[in-house]
């Protein structure tokens, strides 16, 4: 009996897709005793993997090395290896088109791959951000197609993932699991996987309820971000601090949460899941006029940025095709060595649109890799007095700790801070613009 199995931590538990969700939830379950296989189309990571080399800076560089000595942990691009396995947790992307429609191409193939090695008393979980009915109607019919029957013959669940890329306070045994089924065997079953693990799960009426969970807790934080947006665009317009007004506002004990105004929404969830319901909910004849407005606001903050910058060169008679920018950050936000959706990017390349010739430094990133958004060719300077001299401004768009702020203050000509990085200044005020 598979619940028997993985009571006893017998049941072989195999991860699809090794990235930021996959890592973490595979070191999870490995620190629980578990045995894991872990499955990624790219072989350099399944490489790097079996080699005992991490390829996540946020975690220790030889992260894997004790569980593949144990043998309690190896990596494979070798899908027909899933017939091995007992539970199969899916942790792939599901990014957008151009047109901003869900692109679940790495779920269709993955769930693919599963049905070529399907077989009785095999767990299933989806843990992708997607829209609410993706589990039902694009998964289990997949996975039916070769005659086995749901809840009879294997059990198939969502999982939503809530990892938080560089958040050192809530690790994901931490982090209470919401689980949903196709049926209430799925649910248990899912359930007593997450719970040999997790400290809390919290089991849900259905896959839908689940899936939509996720898509509401995203949305509620892209809404509240666009709030905090669209206030610090008014604000700055009379004159008042924003951060100030949000810490004052802080302090009230109830009925307020602070949200944090910046250069654009970055990572693989906020920027992306309130698409996913927009397109979904077409099909009930209705709209999603709010979030829409809330992903009109964040998408435009990059443009805001790069408008503030122009003025703040024009007010030192340096018009922007003639000057260069620095940009401190690549990275979606601070400490992470995570590119995914960043807004920095968008902001390069409307600087160079506009003629500017742009740097940058990050040094979670050496160079910038081929993104959605194309190939920028560039690699990150050596951040020095000599550099901070010879640039027009610097953008503050990623607040990495290691950062001295003081220091870049105090040899930088102008600075745009969107991210409140130099709030601890006091001297130099009249070099930082805030955007």
């Amino acid at each position: 009996m598979l619940k028997e199995k993985i009571k006893n931590k017998e049941a072989l538990i195999g991860v699809i897709g090794m990235g930021y969700v996959g890592i973490p939830l595979t070191l999870t379950f490995l620190k629980a005793g578990f045995t894991l296989l872990g499955f990624d189309i790219d072989e350099s990571k399944v490489i790097a993997l079996n080699q005992g080399r991490n390829y996540i800076k946020q975690y220790p560089p030889k992260l894997f090395s004790p569980y593949l000595k144990k043998k309690k942990f190896s990596a494979t691009a070798d899908f027909t290896r899933l017939a091995e396995v007992d539970c199969i947790i899916i942790c792939v992307p599901t990014p957008l088109t151009k047109m901003k429609d869900p692109d679940l191409t790495y779920i269709i193939n993955t769930t693919q791959a599963i049905a070529k090695t399907l077989h009785k008393d095999q767990l299933i979980v989806l843990e992708s951000t997607t829209y609410p009915g993706t589990t039902d109607e694009l998964v289990l019919p997949k996975l039916e197609e070769k005659g086995l029957k749901v809840e009879k013959d294997f059990f198939l669940s969502f999982s939503p993932e809530r990892e938080d890329p560089g958040n050192k306070n809530w690790k994901t045994a931490d982090i209470p699991k919401v689980v949903g089924g196709v049926g209430p065997t799925s649910t248990l079953l899912a359930k007593e996987l997450y719970q040999s693990a997790i400290k809390r799960v919290v089991p849900v009426s259905s896959a839908r309820v689940a899936e939509m969970t996720k898509l509401l807790e995203n949305i509620y934080r892209s809404v509240n971000i666009a709030l905090a947006n669209e206030m610090k665009i008014i604000a700055d317009r009379m004159g008042i601090d924003i951060w100030e007004v949000i810490e004052a506002a802080s302090t009230k004990p109830f009925g307020f949460t602070p949200f944090y105004p910046g250069p654009g929404l970055g990572g693989h969830c906020i920027p992306i899941d309130p698409f996913y319901l927009s397109w979904k909910v077409r099909e009930f004849n209705l709209t999603t006029r709010f979030i829409e407005l809330a992903g009109e606001i964040n998408t435009r903050m990059p443009e805001y940025v790069v408008e503030k910058t122009m003025d703040a060169l024009n007010a030192h008679n340096k018009p922007l095709s003639q000057s260069t920018v620095l940009i401190l950050g690549v990275a979606y936000k601070k400490d992470i060595d995570d590119m995914r959706e960043s807004p920095a990017l968008e902001i390069i390349n409307l600087f160079q649109e506009k003629g500017a010739r742009v740097l940058y430094n990050d040094p979670f990133f050496d160079k910038i890799p081929l993104v959605r958004r194309g190939k920028f060719n560039l690699k990150s300077e050596e951040l020095t007095e000599k550099l901070l001299q010879k640039t027009d401004c610097v953008v503050i768009t990623a607040a990495h700790s290691c950062y001295d702020y003081k220091w870049i203050v105090k040899h930088a000509h102008l600075i745009i801070d969107t991210r409140n990085a130099t709030r601890d200044v006091r001297e130099g005020l009249e070099k930082i613009v805030k955007a």
